[in-house]
């Protein structure tokens, strides 16, 4: 099995969210971003909101589906 590749994403938060991430991180021996992915996957999980299957995922174009 192959693991997919990774992207950056970036984007500005208040020092007060930043700190809670890391205190919530910290408690679950979790990195950032692994626990922004589980609350992020959870989320969707719950609202039934599903990823995209491989083949959607390609770019046309007008940019990506």
């Amino acid at each position: 099995m192959r693991a997919e590749k990774t992207v950056s994403i970036s984007f500005r938060v208040t020092p007060e969210f930043k700190q809670l991430l890391e205190v919530a991180a910290a408690r679950e021996q979790r990195s950032l971003t692994n626990l922004l992915e589980k609350l992020l996957f959870d989320h969707c999980r719950q609202l039934g909101v599903l990823p995209m299957e491989p083949a959607t995922r390609k770019t046309t174009k007008e940019g990506t589906r």
